[in-house]
């Protein structure tokens, strides 16, 4: 499944190491996840999520706020993926593992997930052990240079991550699905009216896509919403340094969120389902 990132061959697990025939050679770390983020695009030590945010997103998922949204991908993929003795699924911006460990539950499947972070990639493998999960595999990895085979997987899941047109298709086969999800136009809409003078709705993200079919003829597209009571500081400061907001509120919006107890919000979602054209 893995191909090396330098010369694009494939990988085979030698003992404690990743290896391509031409010698290029990547170690696998005591968790059982491999790097195969290269220096040519990436600085391997720096990229992504810092160990500090990884934290903060993995207290916050697993306190339940986004289990629907897991249960819902799930059974989402596993309608796509019917029919398919053995499914092979790559999650693409896999971040800390909370979606990858509920696609681990479809039956007979086999999960790929990757991050450019490091510290996500290596809590995705605590999750899993202590979750008793035996099919996923984790790498460091971008998702502009995925470290798979062609025509090597059933389904490409992206959970609020980049979207890579060309990567994506090289790797689906021929049968295979993009799955894509977020956010919905009303996601986290009373939160954002806590902050701004002016909230305003999310428009809906334009992933160009040129190998897959879209718009009317795109697979499937669920709006799937419910309310939720964000029920501490710690959660509502957790969930809104998890969006892009945090990088353009003013220091008067900051200081009206330190000053909320609890808010209730809109959780809301865009499931996207792509084919190859």
């Amino acid at each position: 499944m893995y191909i090396c990132p330098v010369c694009k061959d494939k990988l085979n697990r030698i003992e404690n190491s990743w290896r391509c025939p031409k010698g290029h050679s990547f170690d696998i770390a005591r968790k059982g996840h491999v790097n195969l983020l290269t220096t040519a695009k990436h600085n391997p030590k720096t990229a992504g999520d810092n160990a500090d945010m990884v934290k903060a997103r993995t207290e916050f998922l697993d306190k339940g706020y986004y289990r629907p949204l897991a249960e819902k991908l799930r059974e989402a993929a596993e309608d796509e993926l019917n029919g398919i003795a053995k499914p092979v699924i790559i999650d693409s911006g896999c971040g800390e593992g909370f979606y990858s460990s509920e696609l681990a539950k479809i039956k007979n499947s086999r999960i790929f997930g990757i991050d450019i972070s490091k510290h996500a990639v290596a809590h995705c493998m605590t999750r899993v052990h202590l979750a008793g999960l035996k099919n996923c595999e984790f790498a460091v990895a971008s998702s502009f240079d995925l470290p798979f085979a062609n025509n090597s997987a059933d389904a490409v899941i992206s959970v609020f991550a980049p979207v890579c047109d060309e990567e994506y298709a090289r790797v689906l086969k021929p049968d295979g699905v993009l799955i894509v999800v977020s956010p919905s136009p009303r996601h986290l809409f009373e939160l954002k009216a806590a902050v701004y003078d002016k909230p305003y709705k999310n428009k809906p993200n334009d992933y160009k896509l040129t190998k897959f079919y879209n718009g009317k003829d795109k697979r499937k597209e669920i709006v799937f919403e419910y309310k939720k009571l964000i029920s501490s500081p710690e959660d509502i400061q957790s969930l809104f340094m998890m969006t892009p907001y945090c990088f353009k509120t003013s220091e008067e919006g900051m200081a009206r969120l330190r000053a909320l107890e609890s808010i209730e919000v809109t959780c809301g979602f865009m499931i996207q389902v792509y084919s190859k054209c």
